[in-house]
């Protein structure tokens, strides 16, 4: 009989269960000292009272546990898929110590993506941080923590931008596949919302000129006339301010949003050839 431990196996129930609850808590007071007192006194506890929904909440944890590693382990399968491993400068960034740090931050930091979108950005940042040297290793760094900040309409609008520049927020909001809402709904709110973190994340700026050097020009004085009252507040659904990626936000547009494609071909066991 084996003693390895093999995840498709159902996991017991009752008093199996609770023994196995048990021996887990103790096993992570014994690896977290400062930890260990609190977790061997709930284990004492359980020990005395076994409960059903105790073990139904460990049973769901270790399922939860599996599916991670398998989303994790399917993500690193595509990324190797993508790389030419025969060209000596991917061979060497993969196996530097540098690159093996970003692989380690992003696994240990992610447990497990929001969504199958998120998970492509997860893979191709990585991807494209062992196949190209467009960002540094900082601002790679940066892109991985911007996947877990920010939601997956944050990068609706950074990808309605990307090679549109000059696009107003109302062009956006229909470009993304929004219908008309009510300027004092909570979908307004939260779309300024969505504007102010980009901006104050340098992602995306107000468009404005630039000269032949690259420095912006200043836009000129607008006066409004005497007697014309108040400004008027801006829509959240403004036409008339464009807005545009900035530098960091074209690059985090390689590195998560665009895809390498795949260098070997491999099939699922079972698939047909």
């Amino acid at each position: 009989m084996s003693d390895e431990y093999n995840p498709s196996e159902e996991i017991p129930k009752g008093k199996r269960v609770a023994k196995y609850s048990r021996g887990a808590l103790q096993a992570i007071g014994g690896a977290v000292p400062f930890a260990g007192g609190v977790f061997s006194a709930i284990a004492g506890a359980w020990s005395e009272a076994e409960q059903e929904r105790v073990n139904r909440f460990f049973e769901h944890w270790v399922r939860m546990l599996q599916d991670e590693l398998k989303e994790k382990e399917e993500t690193i399968i595509e990324i190797m898929a993508r790389l030419d491993l025969q060209d000596e400068s991917i061979a060497s960034r993969v196996e530097s110590k540098e690159y093996q740090s970003l692989v380690k931050k992003t696994f240990r930091e992610w447990a497990g993506a929001e969504s199958e979108e998120k998970r492509v950005y997860i893979r191709n940042i990585l991807s494209n941080a062992a196949a190209t040297s467009v960002s540094s290793d900082d601002v790679v760094r940066m892109y991985i923590d911007w996947i877990s900040q920010y939601s997956e309409m944050h990068f609706q609008v950074i990808g309605a931008i990307y090679n549109s520049g000059g696009i107003t927020r109302g062009e956006i909001w229909r470009k993304i596949g929004k219908g008309p809402v009510r300027e004092d709904s909570a979908d307004a709110d939260l779309y300024k919302l969505l504007f102010r973190d980009l901006s104050t994340g340098s992602i995306i700026r107000q468009h404005r000129e630039v000269d032949r050097f690259g420095n912006f020009v200043s836009k000129p004085s607008q006066r409004r006339p005497r007697g014309s009252g108040p400004k008027p507040p801006v829509s959240a659904f403004d036409e008339n301010e464009g807005y545009e990626l900035t530098g960091l936000g074209q690059q985090f547009v390689h590195y998560a949003m665009s895809e390498l494609p795949p260098k070997i071909e491999f099939k699922a066991e079972g698939e047909e050839p």
